[in-house]
């Protein structure tokens, strides 16, 4: 039976922000070192996690900050998910294991043999991470001389879903029936083949790979403009976002609910998980000191080349580290397209505050204080009904989520909305979805 979905799910989010190597304790080999990923994982499993979530994209990882900051970032370069996530499969038991696998640079039939492949090797923990990709970089590596435009993007990605769960729903689940005495290895009235003729994509079918464990692997989507809401009510299990407030998640549940409901789906199968910057203290001042030591870890120069292409009205290398930015319409239209927070608490961020915060986590919700300061927030925001759970960062990885397992999930257990023990072997059983029969 799925398990209950009135706990609070737990995503874990290793990457970081692209300064984040530079933080004491923090490796400098762990995004290409194969134990440093076991630890993390092992470590999100012993805290009763939900999931591994494994971004990716298919260029180094210069194409927000531009190549001036490209030499100062972390996570240029990393290795490709379904690699590591089947390797990680191996190792650990029952973490879930997601990926990001662009819409606009495969193909469904290819993304739909890998995560079949990954749910059948993890015993049903895969989950899917529908992106569109966006960047110059990327289309430069496949042929093209510009990005494809939004909105042909989310035509594509639309249509590639459909296809991709066309294509796992080619068997039954029980095709198979190998058969020694009669000779038959499946059985043919149970065969599916596809045979999709559409706009974007001929694909015949079937795959062959047989139905994954979970029928569909879980699939996320954290796209936050008009098409992406829609993709993400029509398709998606999980939404990620960034919102930082519970008034800009109820907002956003509401939102999407609806476009859910009116796409022929129950809203109540969609999980909404925001985005969460997690720095645990045996105090509050010891939490806030080691967000202080982060912010200090970066030196200026590197730190103003990380923020110039988020602020590109303004040249930041002859400015005041520890002052402001100018308070003009420029500045501020930019840094709210690129998700670049101004001010903290009322008070305006100096230059310093703003590159080393965006840059060592992405600028996400942050909760920092003692483990019962940080459960009592994480509660109010499950127990007002506005998100059913987290996507985890934080400051040093795994010792981050060490300090969540062993101090914030005791309490949320004690309030009894985190669970005592995995209760199913999926990662849909986990997160309390049901299985989709065949489509």
């Amino acid at each position: 039976m799925p398990a209950d979905k009135k706990k609070l799910h737990f995503c874990v989010f290793p990457h970081g922000g692209p300064l984040a190597w530079r933080i004491a304790g923090s490796t400098t080999e762990g995004y290409l070192d194969f134990e440093w990923y076991k630890r993390v994982a092992r470590t999100a499993e012993e805290g009763l996690f939900d999931a591994l979530f494994i971004a990716d994209n298919v260029a180094i990882n210069h194409w927000l900050t531009g190549m001036a900051a490209a030499d100062r970032i972390g996570n240029a370069v990393c290795f490709e998910p379904f690699t590591l996530l089947s390797a990680l499969a191996a190792v650990t038991e029952h973490i879930g294991l997601m990926a990001t696998a662009s819409t606009t640079y495969n193909h469904p039939f290819h993304v739909a043999r890998m995560f079949a492949s990954l749910d059948h090797l993890s015993g049903g923990r895969a989950g899917w991470n529908v992106v569109t990709s966006k960047s110059p970089s990327e289309a430069a590596n496949f042929g093209l001389l510009d990005e494809i435009k939004s909105a042909d993007r989310y035509v594509r990605a639309n249509e590639f879903v459909d296809v991709v769960k066309g294509l796992w729903d080619s068997w039954d689940d029980d095709a198979f029936v190998r058969d020694k005495q009669t000779g038959a290895f499946y059985d043919a009235s149970k065969m599916h083949p596809l045979n999709h003729a559409g706009a974007q994509f001929r694909v015949e079918g079937p795959l062959n790979v047989p139905r994954p464990p979970q029928g569909h692997p879980v699939l996320c989507q954290a796209g936050q403009s008009e098409d992406g809401l829609n993709l993400a009510a029509r398709t998606a299990d999980l939404i990620f976002n960034n919102k930082h407030s519970v008034e800009g998640n109820r907002a956003l549940r509401a939102d999407v609910r609806a476009r859910a409901a009116k796409a022929g789906r129950d809203p109540d199968e969609l999980l909404f998980m925001p985005g969460v910057f997690v720095v645990v203290g045996g105090t509050e001042e010891e939490a806030r000191r080691k967000i202080t030591d982060a912010r200090d870890s970066v030196d200026e120069t590197t730190a103003k080349r990380f923020l110039q292409p988020f602020l590109p009205s303004i040249d930041l290398m002859p400015m005041e580290f520890d002052a402001p930015p100018p308070d003009t319409p420029d500045v501020r239209e930019a840094a709210g397209s690129m998700g670049v927070v101004l001010e903290e608490d009322g008070r305006r961020l100096s230059i310093r505050q703003l590159c080393t915060s965006f840059g060592n986590h992405w600028r996400q919700f942050e909760l920092v204080g003692t483990p019962e300061q940080i459960a009592d927030r994480m509660a109010e925001w499950f127990e007002a009904g506005v998100i059913d759970g987290f996507n985890l960062m934080t400051l040093t990885n795994p010792d981050g989520y060490a300090d969540i397992a062993e101090g914030v999930v005791p309490l949320l257990q004690k309030r009894g909305i985190y669970r005592e023990g995995y209760e199913g072997k999926t990662l849909r059983e986990t997160l309390g979805l049901s299985r989709p029969g065949l489509g």
